[in-house]
């Protein structure tokens, strides 16, 4: 294809795209008008499948298969960092050295520890109910987990945070998250479709139907996600060593 004729693929595109451009905003409703037909019918299914936070009732029912696609995307780069940042045969794993802290750090982290952990928990939990849910609590709880290296040092935070595990569970919520969407397929409605469980009563944790589910499954998959990724990036700061020179981190990608 010669420059010409790219050229006149990219104005075409261009000019489509315009177009499209232009015949949205020109229905947009007008701003600060009384006018909100989106944000009345996001209210309204909210309302009618007993969701008590909007946001949580578009996120995992309205637009749940989209919600899948971002959960993916943060599964997917996990995945990747875990395989690019693996130990090769040019490298060596070497006990981490105890570090200094100051005693009013350690008093900070050590206390915030069990307060974040608590907080992010809540947040997971009660995503149907109040803002926050399942990606929001998730990197609260990883962040907790953290706290112990901050307060502490890196072998005991090694202590509480079995990476296989973790690995397992970035995995298990990504997997529980696709089988409550063709549990959904195999009790004859559509993929993800919001007709699995009864509604429960409004503002309780047991309504939305499958929201506090799905809101679960992205809180656990967040969470070991955010250690997983951490902690290859802490194993090639603190443990790896180059076989040859010695030197910390050198020989990684």
């Amino acid at each position: 294809m010669t420059i010409r004729m790219r050229r006149w693929v990219l104005g075409t595109g261009a000019i489509g795209l315009a177009a499209l451009f232009v015949a949205a905003f020109v229905r947009l409703p007008r701003f600060g008008g009384d006018r909100h037909p989106y944000g009345d019918r996001a209210t309204d299914a909210a309302l009618a499948r007993h969701t008590a936070n909007v946001v949580s009732s578009i996120n995992f029912d309205l637009r749940a298969f989209d919600t899948l696609g971002e959960e993916s995307i943060l599964f997917a780069a996990v995945l990747g960092t875990v395989v690019l940042l693996r130990q090769t045969r040019e490298e060596d794993r070497v006990p981490p050295r105890s570090a200094a802290v100051d005693p009013w750090v350690r008093r900070y982290a050590l206390v915030a520890l069990p307060v974040a952990l608590v907080v992010g928990l809540y947040v997971v939990a009660h995503g149907q109910l109040s803002p926050g849910g399942g990606f929001q609590g998730g990197v609260i709880v990883a962040t907790a987990v953290h706290l112990l290296y901050i307060g502490v040092d890196y072998r005991a935070l090694e202590r509480i945070r079995p990476v296989a595990l973790y690995e397992v569970g970035d995995a298990v919520g990504e997997a529980a998250y696709l089988l409550v969407g063709v549990a959904g397929l195999i009790g004859g409605s559509a993929f993800l479709a919001n007709t699995l469980l009864p509604y429960g009563t409004f503002n309780t944790l047991t309504s939305g139907g499958i929201v506090p589910l799905l809101n679960l499954a992205v809180g656990i998959e967040v969470a070991c996600a955010v250690v997983v990724l951490v902690s290859r990036f802490l194993d090639q700061a603190v443990e790896i060593t180059d076989a040859e020179t010695g030197a910390k981190g050198a020989g990684t990608t």
